[in-house]
């Protein structure tokens, strides 16, 4: 959705100008995705650098500013594969085979995408989730690239390419083999706050952050290379380039991951004798609903100590590996089957029998007289991105094709738990959307609920219920355009990536391709992350800690009794 019928303030107006920005933004990397290639930081990248300083995201913070943006910088870096910013070349690939080279695959920690380093100069990303992914990637490179020329502005003294007493110190110490003194470091820290802007406190802080097992100076690293490859761009024209394989251009679009991945879920329900049970699936994490459902029988001492949400909490706990293998273990021992993804949509699954299970040990299940056969079968699948969400559903309620037979599974109800940014309230309180609105289109998807307000209240999170939008990226957020959806008549509560395209494809397998019943029953909850109108609480501020535990648990145990007691 764009708001078009604004009056005419200052306000609204910027509004506009970031909507339109948004939808140039689109439109050019659609067609340098077409083209095959193109220069970030050349006249073909031009309309995308131009877009984002428009636009101003707000996990994208001083992008707009001399200074260099530090949380957006760790933001990006996290989601995009070590090393790349000592690469010239970036080449966005398909599933081309890599993984059975001698290339090491590199997984960016904050997206499960397969990357590697071809060589010095070459980084190649595979593409398996769809335009999202594209979009997703280009964006964070873009401001990237703008970061890296900020750096090179300010340590070139003048046009013969003499470069700052700073920056020579910074280079030292990066290219020495040796690990810094806490003396050293700080010097290296005091000329690295020079070039980029910023105070001594500043880089000081988000320097520890940065920091790997394997690498200390990782920062530092960062700020050298992304200088150098700009310095390198200025002085000699020697331009970074980002293209996309003919084999990435011709399979986008056709589902070839999805496919593959819902026809072997299919396969083992029917391997398993689930194929014509009653099928409920729930996107969701991998940890969530087995834990509700299975901490109470492998934990059972330790529930007795502590409420569910404690164990919950300590579940959560990277450092409670033991107990997590414990609940995983007996999981596996009373009828879960785990799917590990195979097939390029790094979406893993899980597959519940519930008549393996010991209902009387989960509070929430009153209903124990399911005529046999008709037990509930639970799917979960992990997190979808964006597009990649109509894909995988659309794939996955289809028949399945046996030979020449076709079998129409019973889709009973789908329900859809995800992360979104609030635009009232805070980080761990609860949205309930009535409808999804999709970005940049007047495409509405309203619905019915199974999950009301009201289920989900007295326990002392705050929740909210309205519409949410669909936006096109989270890279994206504008605080001006939501400013706008949050105050008009749309009652905006929430943004998210997947919800419209969820529903698009529900709604096409149950309203007219007839794929499934048109009484499905669909729930959504989110539970917020971030909120992208209050200062402090972006998604570059950091993640949800323990916070997220409670509304994540609470959802859960709202969808498994509705499941349950149907």
């Amino acid at each position: 959705m764009t708001p078009m019928s604004i009056t005419n303030t200052d306000e609204r107006t910027r509004a506009q100008e970031s909507s339109s920005a948004i939808e140039r933004m689109y439109i050019t990397m659609r067609h340098l995705f077409n083209r095959g290639f193109y220069k970030p930081m050349g006249v073909s990248g031009e309309t995308l650098r131009e877009s984002l300083l428009i636009l101003r995201p707000e996990i994208y913070g001083a992008v707009g500013e001399q200074k260099v943006e530090l949380d957006g910088l760790l933001y990006v870096i996290d989601r995009l594969p070590d090393g790349i910013e000592e690469c010239r070349y970036i080449n966005l690939t398909s599933d081309e085979g890599y993984k059975n080279s001698h290339f090491k695959p590199i997984i960016p920690p904050k997206r499960r995408r397969n990357c590697y380093r071809i060589d010095e100069e070459q980084m190649n990303i595979e593409i398996t989730r769809g335009r999202s992914e594209i979009y997703d990637i280009l964006t964070h490179l873009t401001f990237l690239f703008i970061e890296s020329h900020k750096i090179m502005r300010r340590v070139i003294i003048n046009e013969e390419g003499n470069t700052t007493r700073d920056w020579k110190k910074l280079e030292k110490m990066v290219l020495s083999e040796e690990e810094p003194t806490q003396a050293e470091r700080e010097v290296a820290l005091t000329h690295t706050a020079n070039i980029l802007g910023r105070t001594f406190q500043e880089v000081s802080t988000i320097y520890g952050k940065f920091a790997t097992a394997k690498n200390n100076k990782r920062f530092l690293k960062i700020v050298y290379w992304l200088g150098k490859r700009a310095i390198e761009e200025a002085l000699e024209g020697d331009k970074r380039i980002v293209t996309f394989t003919p084999v990435l251009r011709e399979r986008l679009g056709h589902h070839i991951h999805g496919e593959v991945w819902a026809d072997n879920i299919k396969k083992t329900l029917e391997e398993n004798g689930l194929i014509n049970r009653p099928l409920h699936i729930i996107s969701a994490n991998m940890h969530s609903v087995m834990n509700t459902l299975f901490a109470p029988v492998a934990l059972e001492k330790e529930m007795k100590k502590k409420t569910n949400l404690e164990i919950y909490e300590v579940l959560s706990n990277s450092s409670s590996g033991k107990l997590r293998t414990r609940v995983e273990k007996t999981a596996l021992a009373n009828g879960m089957v785990f799917l590990p993804d195979r097939s390029g949509t790094n979406i893993d699954i899980q597959i519940f029998d519930t008549s393996k299970l010991e209902i009387s040990l989960n509070n929430f299940c009153h209903k124990t007289d399911y005529e046999k056969g008709k037990e509930p079968v639970i799917i979960v699948m992990d997190y979808a991105f964006g597009e990649q969400a109509y894909e995988t559903m659309e794939e996955l309620l289809k028949p399945y094709e046996k030979g020449r037979e076709t079998i129409y599974l019973d889709f009973p109800s789908i329900s859809i738990m995800g992360k979104a940014g609030i635009l009232e309230g805070d980080k761990g309180d609860i949205m309930i959307p009535k409808a999804h609105l999709f970005e940049g289109t007047a495409d509405n998807y309203p619905f019915d609920n199974e999950l009301q307000k009201e289920d989900l209240e007295g326990h002392g999170i705050s929740v909210y219920e309205g519409a949410m939008i669909t936006v096109l990226g989270t890279s994206l957020q504008n605080r001006d355009i939501l400013k706008f959806f949050y105050e008009s008549s749309w009652n905006v509560i929430g943004l998210e990536m997947e919800g419209a395209h969820y529903q698009k494809a529900i709604q096409a397998a149950a309203k007219l391709r007839g794929n499934i019943s048109d009484k499905v029953k669909v729930r959504y909850a989110y539970y917020a992350s971030d909120n992208p109108l209050k200062t402090g609480s972006t998604l570059a501020s950091g993640g949800l800690g323990t916070s997220g535990v409670k509304p994540t648990y609470l959802i859960t145990e709202k969808i498994l009794e509705q499941i349950f007691n149907a």
